[in-house]
């Protein structure tokens, strides 16, 4: 089971802040979304209202067709997962996991066991005698396991290192497989984890900059590799957003289409055509000013 999502004109305000302004979106169940953004560009305060930690005040969030706040249902079938939650912070890990079935009704313990095992996470200690990324892993583990239609990853992965990380990225992955549900991942750290997406969501400045698939996303852009020269030539009038060069080749990153008639002049000249990376297309489109 998985959760759809409609979001539409949501409005937050603190106090004077517009922390978010008429962001309207749907999210297709049973996907991993990534909600991308910089630093303080609204991802959290979103999350957090997908959530229902608070009552909507100006436009509407839907979730599995019901209005979420205080449904229970609904709150039942989502988990919210963040780097440090002060819950459980007394209890032994064994007695945690065993707590989950209570909260969660498709809470699998065994998974959670492995998942502890594999994370190397000491059972016989409470929660606030890990290492900040034990404690990371632990809270990935606990929404691994619970199997909610909605299962909210809001930046869990601080603390963990690259190991843990790449575990904790190749379980949501299997779990897909296993058990799809609606899975948000919000970061502001594309590069390592853009694979994982089956659709985008950039918030920018508090609003919905775009909403794509991967796939279409990748279709605003692509890369042209080759002789410096070529390159540099082939690419004067194109918006470049990324350029490396290693020794006489160069690649730059473009935004916007190639026609077909760029597309055979480019292997008239021997260029390769390539992808777009997510992570170069999201700081293209989330600089500020004339930031490059």
């Amino acid at each position: 089971m998985a959760y759809s999502i409609e979001v539409s004109n949501l409005t937050v305000y603190y106090k004077k802040f517009k922390a978010l302004e008429d962001v309207t979106f749907s999210l297709s169940p049973g996907k991993v979304h990534g909600i991308l953004g910089r630093n303080g560009a609204g991802k959290t305060t979103l999350l957090m209202y997908l959530a229902s930690f608070h009552k909507v005040k100006h436009g509407t969030i839907v979730i599995d067709g019901e209005d979420p706040f205080e449904n229970e249902r609904i709150l039942q079938g989502t988990s919210f997962i963040y780097d440090k939650d002060n819950t459980y912070d007394y209890d032994k890990i064994d007695k945690i996991i065993k707590s989950m079935l209570y909260f969660r009704p498709n809470f699998d313990e065994a998974y959670a066991g492995e998942l502890v095992k594999k994370f190397k996470i000491p059972m016989d200690k409470s929660a606030d005698q890990l290492s900040k990324g034990q404690y990371s892993a632990l809270q990935v583990a606990l929404g691994l396991a619970s199997r909610t239609p909605l299962t909210i990853f809001d930046e869990a992965y601080l603390g963990m290192d690259a190991p843990a990380r790449d575990l904790f990225y190749k379980e949501i992955l299997l779990e897909q497989e296993r058990h799809p549900r609606t899975i948000l991942f919000s970061t502001h750290l594309v590069s390592e984890m853009e694979y994982l997406f089956d659709e985008v969501l950039i918030i920018d400045n508090g609003k919905a900059l775009l909403q794509e698939t991967s796939e279409q996303l990748l279709e605003q852009g692509f890369s042209i590799t080759g002789p410096k020269e070529d390159v540099d030539s082939f690419t004067e009038t194109l918006e470049v957003i990324h350029e490396k060069t290693l020794g006489g080749t160069k690649s730059i990153m473009v935004y916007g289409h190639l026609t077909v008639q760029k597309q055979q002049e480019a292997a008239g000249l021997g260029l390769e055509i390539g992808t777009l990376s997510l992570n170069n297309l999201f700081i293209h489109l989330t600089k500020e000013g004339d930031e490059t």
